[in-house]
């Protein structure tokens, strides 16, 4: 949580870590970071925190204020700029916050920086500060959103637009508040926004894509063509078909598929992490006919295998979207305007454009675990090398700590469903 551990202490020591590092690998020259954040109130401690690091090590610091991630991401690399930094807790609660680093390149950090710069947090970054007449200048720079919202348009053909398409986006109270109802506004789209009233502590409070349902009960109140619920930094989407159906990372994903590989755009084949659905495995292989990939969870991963394989396409059944053609990182706003394209060339009811394939039965479950210890215990792996014995090749079993919160996440599918829920249960009855 921000202020317990995520201090300004340890804000500033990260800075002058990540600075140091990224200074000493990248020449001698005037050496840039840009620094954004969402619309968490823990978001103005943290940033003042981390100028004073980058600042005492001899960066310039440009900040933007609040906006999405894959914004951050874009601009480290359009501006030039040796790092870049978005202070975000994505879709947690308002009450946490996290740090996530960008290399000149607009990618995550690979694992290897990362672990330098946290053994540098633990030697104590402070002895690399600069010299009084060497350091860093920090400011805020105007500009920026429009700047990625003229990106983000670019990602469609010439002459396309959504005029006609009656769109509720919801926005989470989060960092793209302003850019997504202004860019769908400005391809003509009537617009019905939600969720564009940060106070610094309502952010994914009762909305965007944690809680979809309120995306979708304005879908049916306002006859909307589709619904789109963004998380906090926007890197990730729900859409909500005309219906009031939630249509989740696994469905987007199938249709951007099918219509890149319709206009020839499909580089390769699909990256998707083990939480996809069998159903959508089987589409890409079966359908489309292309090679699908899986990773761990986490976008990153997902990102780091397009990347080795060259494709251009993936993401999570959570709604993260990787359109590597447009983006070094997932982005919601970029990935929803994928699908309005199609829904308006399709015309056709988002209901039918958005469900490619049936997806098979899945049951997700999550058990307390704050010790992370459950799947140490020989009762826990017992019983689920006996789940797995039980699915066989029809069905699949996952169970993993989670990152980011204090439980063990389990996933059981299968084409039986009645197995799938009395595998489900007896996992439950032993880690409960």
């Amino acid at each position: 949580m921000a202020n317990e551990f995520l201090t300004p202490e340890l804000a500033l020591k990260v800075a002058q870590a990540a600075g140091y590092v990224f200074m000493r690998n990248n020449g001698e020259h005037r050496h840039q970071v840009i620094i954004g954040k969402d619309t968490r109130e823990s978001g103005y401690m943290i940033e003042y925190a981390m100028v004073a690091g980058f600042t005492s090590v001899g960066m310039d610091v440009f900040l933007t204020g609040p906006l999405p991630t894959p914004a951050i991401a874009k601009l480290t690399r359009s501006m030039r700029c040796d790092m870049g930094v978005m202070i975000t807790a994505s879709h947690n609660p308002y009450e946490d916050n996290g740090i996530k680093l960008f290399g000149a390149d607009g990618y995550k950090l690979p694992d290897e920086i990362e672990q330098e710069i946290e053994k540098l947090i633990l030697a104590d970054p402070s002895q690399y500060k600069a010299k009084s007449g060497k350091l860093g200048h920090a400011k805020r720079i105007d500009g920026v959103e429009e700047r990625y919202i003229e990106s983000v348009k670019g990602t469609l053909l010439q002459g396309d637009n959504f005029e006609k398409i009656k769109i509720v986006i919801d926005c989470a109270n989060g960092a793209a508040h302003k850019v997504a109802p202004w860019t769908l506004r400005e391809l003509g789209a009537n617009v019905v926004a939600i969720g564009v009233e940060p106070n610094g502590t309502n952010i994914n409070d009762k909305c965007g894509s944690t809680h979809p349902r309120k995306t979708a009960a304005m879908v049916i109140d306002q006859e909307a063509d589709i619904g789109i619920a963004l998380d906090g930094d926007a890197d990730r989407l729900i859409i909500i078909d005309e219906k009031g159906q939630v249509v989740d990372g696994d469905q987007v994903l199938a249709l951007i598929a099918s219509s890149w590989q319709e206009t020839g755009l499909l580089k390769g084949g699909i990256v998707a992490t083990v939480m996809s659905n069998l159903g959508f495995e089987r589409f890409v292989r079966d359908t489309l006919k292309v090679p699908f990939e899986r990773t761990q969870v986490g976008d990153r991963y997902v990102n780091e295998k397009m990347r080795e394989l060259g494709y251009n396409l993936g993401g999570e059944q959570s709604g993260h979207v990787i359109c590597s053609d447009f983006s070094t990182t997932g982005d919601g706003l970029i990935a929803a305007l994928q699908v309005v394209s199609v829904l308006k060339k399709k015309k056709r009811p988002a209901s039918e454009v958005l469900h490619l394939f049936n997806p098979v039965p899945q049951i997700q479950r999550e058990v307390p675990d704050p010790k992370k210890i459950l799947l140490k215990k020989p009762l826990v792996q017992a019983v689920i090398q006996q789940s797995i014995q039980k699915l066989g090749q029809s069905g699949r079993l996952l169970v993993r700590n989670s990152g980011t919160e204090p439980v063990l996440r389990l996933m059981v599918e299968g084409d039986n469903h009645l197995l799938i829920e009395q595998v489900m249960d007896d996992l439950l009855a032993v880690m409960q």
